[in-house]
């Protein structure tokens, strides 16, 4: 056949040219296959691990990390344990109360066995008296001391609202402010009354030789008061200390001190007065409701 005449043409039996394009086959992807992570990837990983593994592998890399945590952890919980300042009875951590002491100075005596007190924690370590200055004045004191009432003990009366005050109401008060008045004071407390008040057993030391004493046992000692009768809310701090203080009653019931010392028709107790006063009240007779 003639050169010119030549069309091209498929060939019939599938079978191709060699100028023709080779066909390309199509291959479809699914979406939900996940990509795979590059070898890079995977080998940063695991020189990462490698590394932390060697970095902890020293001892001095991490020692020095969990001392100081530790030693931060333990400031503040000697820090709220022991420095930690109570401006007033609502303040003192519950775990506290027939467990630990309160430290302070005594600011007011407001009658026979309840005073206030600043609260000063660490005391003279803690700079309190040198660094630290524990105020003076009542308006700076205002809200920032704690009322103590004294544990065990009750004191004569007082004349409140117009009723009169018991026998030797006056000795047991200015006794008391002899005694604590810009004192310092260590209070074992025990629990907060209905008055908002911290009953606790209350210690000082004084001069000449700075032995501890009992607050309440010297009282108890004196006359100046009785042993705590009410029935509900009376607080001794055991039993013990609770036989100890009808003991030095009884001493000093023996010996006629204070207002032991009144006749016998004139003895009266704190709570006996209270129940006679009340009752004069509803009788409408005078004294006053208390």
């Amino acid at each position: 056949m003639p050169w010119g005449d030549s069309s091209p043409s498929s060939p019939s039996d599938g079978s191709r040219d060699d100028g023709d394009p080779p066909k390309r086959s199509r291959i479809t992807l699914s979406c939900s296959t996940p990509p795979r992570t590059s070898d890079s990837e995977s080998s940063w990983g695991s020189r990462l691990i490698q590394d932390i593994r060697a970095h902890f592998s020293v001892p001095h890399n991490w020692i020095a990390p969990v001392v100081a945590a530790a030693l931060a952890a333990g400031a503040v919980t000697f820090y709220q344990t022991y420095l930690r300042r109570f401006p007033g009875p609502a303040h003192i951590d519950p775990g506290f109360f027939r467990r630990r002491t309160l430290l302070g100075k005594v600011t007011s005596v407001g009658d026979g066995d309840g005073f206030h007190m600043f609260h000063t924690p660490g005391g003279h370590l803690a700079g309190w008296g040198w660094l630290r200055r524990v105020p003076t004045d009542k308006k700076e004191l205002r809200g920032r001391t704690i009322s103590v009432r004294i544990a065990g003990v009750d004191a004569p009366e007082g004349a409140h609202f117009g009723r009169p005050a018991q026998p030797y109401a006056a000795e047991a008060l200015s006794f008391l402010e002899s005694f604590l008045l810009h004192q310092r004071v260590r209070a074992r407390i025990w629990r907060r009354d209905q008055y908002e008040r911290v009953v606790a057993t209350v210690y000082v030391r004084r001069p000449p030789f700075f032995r501890r004493q009992d607050v309440g046992l010297e009282m108890l000692r004196r006359g100046f008061a009785v042993t705590y009768e009410g029935k509900i809310g009376a607080e001794f701090g055991g039993p013990e200390m609770e036989a100890r203080y009808r003991q030095v009653e009884a001493e000093a019931r023996k010996k006629r001190k204070g207002l032991w010392a009144l006749r016998p028709a004139e003895q009266e107790t704190p709570m006996e007065y209270k129940r006679r006063i009340k009752a004069l009240g509803e009788l409408g007779t005078g004294g006053g409701k208390v």
